[in-house]
């Protein structure tokens, strides 16, 4: 299995048989080494819906015939768009044929504005937690530091951790590295930073300040590097 990091909450899990997609915030992501016309995905996450974590999720869809994994309200906007969908709810799980998924609660907002400038109400956000080829991966999206994290590294050894540092919106450096000693992850990448002003900041701040895991600042299309077994 690989699992790549593409810039901003873009990442990317190939496995024996099929290519997941999370965020795919590829068009107008300053930060990202992708394509998006050149994209494959059989499935796609979504963690909530602003668009710069919706971002291509209609096109790369409908091209791939892929299945987009969305909470329900964001998945029932997805599927009037002519989109094969899978809704969930938090703290619910689903076996899928490439893995186990189960989204977690997450402290944020959720809305995707269309091009007319409409909003749409896409539910609570969620982090997500995928299971494949024995790995477990905790992909945070966009949340504040919350006690209950305790909880998710308590039920789940998790070997990878995506958390977003870039602070304004979501966790900073500091309240990150606390979510590190509350999940204990074997690795930890961190997310959501650099891309836009508001959300800048030094990545090695971050490691600097975390002790308790491996962690990997990775650029767009960097691979993680697993621990062996």
């Amino acid at each position: 299995m690989q699992i790549s990091y593409h810039g901003h909450s873009v990442v990317k899990i190939k496995s024996n048989s099929h290519t997941i997609l999370i965020d795919p915030f590829i068009t107008g992501n300053g930060q990202t080494d992708l394509i998006a016309s050149e994209e494959k995905a059989d499935f796609i996450l979504l963690t909530h819906g602003h668009n710069d974590h919706f971002g291509d999720t209609v096109d790369l869809a409908k091209r791939n015939n892929a299945t987009v994994i969305a909470i329900f309200e964001l998945a029932e906007y997805v599927e009037s768009l002519g989109i094969n969908v899978h809704a969930m709810g938090l703290g619910g799980a689903y076996d899928f044929e490439f893995g186990r998924v189960k989204f977690t609660q997450a402290f944020h907002s959720s809305s995707y504005t269309t091009e007319d400038g409409e909003t749409i109400y896409g539910g609570m956000p969620a982090g997500v937690l995928l299971t494949i080829e024995d790995k477990t991966i905790y992909h945070a999206g966009d949340t504040a530091l919350f006690g209950d994290m305790k909880l998710i590294g308590e039920r789940n050894d998790i070997d990878v951790a995506f958390l977003p540092i870039g602070d304004n919106f979501t966790m900073g450096p500091e309240d990150a590295a606390y979510a590190v000693q509350l999940l204990k992850p074997q690795i930890v990448v961190p997310i959501h930073y650099n891309t836009f002003p508001p959300i800048k900041q030094d990545p090695q701040k971050f490691k600097n300040l975390v002790d308790s895991a491996e962690v990997q600042v990775l650029n767009a299309g960097d691979l993680v590097q697993l621990k062996r077994d």
